[in-house]
């Protein structure tokens, strides 16, 4: 059965107020305020670390943001012309699957891909791979049974800043974008809508777009 949920487009935002939205959105789901949620975004460059990298980090590498963050994972990249979704899901109403959920976020990349030719898998490491190139990273975390963070699909992507750190725990070349596999610059918006509609297809949801301003004008009534 098809259920209802909400979209949030957010274009270009700095990583951290996308973080706490994330953060206040989780509760609110928890608790059944809100329906399930996706949000996508751009962000400006930055790298954020995972819980599976230990120790300190460094604050900055070559002037760009380091950040440590709740989510699985190593490190990875963010930047203009990657595609980031944070699905907002209350797992508790979906079997408590994690690994059914980390499934069905590859599958949706995988056949939004399809549409513009790409034939990516399932590879060594969760993600999505073509061959033996990465070309979408995963890394989720839940709380009270609420996923948030998410993916990030390299479109047009400057992959040369992946050689500065170890992505994922591979190395920097191991990554790709689809306007490398493509050999010429992708249509952002078109695989954006893509996404949409593979994301509801495998999560049965219909997603209704809106706004902060909207949302937080509902949770305060």
């Amino acid at each position: 059965m098809t259920e209802q949920g909400i979209l949030l487009d957010l274009g270009l935002r700095e990583y951290e107020e996308v973080w706490e939205l994330q953060r206040k959105l989780v509760q609110f789901r928890a608790n059944k305020v809100i329906p399930d949620a996706l949000i996508l975004v751009q962000h400006p460059h930055i790298f954020t670390v995972g819980k599976a990298v230990p120790g300190d980090v460094p604050r900055e590498i070559n002037g760009i943001t380091v950040k440590r963050i709740e989510r699985g994972g190593q490190w990875t990249y963010h930047g203009p012309g990657q595609l980031v979704g944070y699905p907002i899901l209350n797992l508790d109403e979906r079997g408590r699957d994690i690994h059914g959920f980390l499934r069905g976020i590859e599958e949706v990349l995988i056949l939004a891909m399809e549409t513009c030719g790409i034939h990516a898998e399932r590879g060594r490491q969760t993600g999505v791979w073509v061959k033996s190139k990465k070309v979408a990273s995963i890394g989720a975390a839940i709380r009270n049974w609420t996923s948030f963070h998410g993916f990030a699909l390299n479109v047009n992507t400057d992959l040369s800043y992946f050689q500065m750190i170890t992505p994922c725990g591979f190395p920097g070349s191991t990554m790709t974008s689809m306007q490398a596999l493509l050999s010429h610059k992708v249509d952002f918006q078109r695989i954006k809508k893509e996404v949409v509609r593979t994301f509801q297809e495998v999560f049965s949801l219909e997603l209704a777009v809106t706004n902060i301003e909207v949302l937080e004008s509902k949770i305060m009534r």
